[in-house]
C-alpha cells in the first residue's frame, strides 16, 4: 500500500485559530481578527508583541490541552477518507515535540482522522528540512506541507505538494518554489487533484 505523509498543523488542523484560544486562556480575552488572510497567527489576530516572562507564561499554555483540541480545516477529515478509500496509507509528520505525540494522535483519532501514525521532528529551519530524515524512513508517494522551507532536501521521488493558504506575510515564495511539484489551496483541493490523476502517476 502506498503511503501519503501529511503535515498536520496548516493542513490538517488550525493552529491559527488555536492560536487564538491559548490567548483566550493565558490573558483572559479571546483576541479579535485583525487580518484573515495572515500567514502567521500573531499577524491574524490582534494580540501584542509580548517578550521575557510574558512571552514565557503564553508559552506556558501550548501544553497538552493544547496539542490535544485543535479543529480540523474544513473538509480535511473527509479528504483523508477519500484518500484512505483510494488504498492510501496516511501518516503525518509534524514538527512538535516528541513529549507532545499522544496529544497530536489523541487530537487527531478523536477527530475521526484515519491516520496510521505521527512522526515528530525537529522545526528548524535550514538548508535540508528536519523532516528529511523521517520522509526517507518512510518513503511516501507524497508529501505534503504547508510551510516551504520543509520542501528542502526531500527525497526527490516524492511528490512535493505545497498548500498555498494564506497569502499575507507567507514564507512560501522565492526560489524554493522550485522544490515544489504542485501547489492547492487546501487538503481538499490536494486530495481532488491527486485522486483525478491516471492511476499510473501515483507513484
Amino acid at each position: 500500500m502506498s503511503t501519503i505523509a501529511i503535515d498536520v498543523d496548516g493542513v490538517l488542523l488550525n493552529y491559527s485559530a488555536a492560536y487564538a484560544v491559548a490567548w483566550q486562556r493565558a490573558f483572559g480575552v479571546l483576541p479579535d481578527l485583525q487580518n484573515p488572510d495572515a500567514y502567521w497567527p500573531r499577524e491574524r489576530w490582534r494580540v501584542e508583541h509580548l517578550t521575557g516572562s510574558r512571552l514565557e507564561y503564553f508559552r506556558s499554555h501550548f501544553d497538552e490541552s493544547f496539542w490535544s483540541s485543535l479543529p480540523a480545516y474544513d473538509g480535511a477529515i473527509e479528504a483523508c477518507f477519500r484518500l484512505k478509500n483510494a488504498g492510501f496509507n496516511l501518516v503525518c509528520v509534524s514538527a512538535i515535540d516528541p513529549c507532545f505525540r499522544q496529544a497530536r494522535e489523541r487530537n487527531l483519532h478523536e477527530l475521526g482522522f484515519p491516520i496510521e501514525r505521527v512522526f515528530c521532528t525537529e522545526g528548524i529551519d535550514g538548508p535540508v528540512s528536519p523532516k528529511a530524515p523521517a520522509l526517507t524512513e518512510i518513503a511516501p508517494v507524497a508529501f505534503v506541507d504547508d510551510y516551504l522551507p520543509f520542501m528542502r532536501g526531500i527525497p526527490s521521488e516524492i511528490h512535493a505538494a505545497l498548500i498555498s493558504r494564506d497569502s499575507s506575510g507567507s514564507p512560501n515564495v522565492g526560489d524554493d518554489l522550485g522544490l515544489v511539484d504542485s501547489k492547492h489551496a487546501c487538503f481538499a483541493d490536494f486530495a481532488d487533484w491527486w485522486l483525478a490523476r491516471p492511476i499510473y502517476l501515483y507513484r
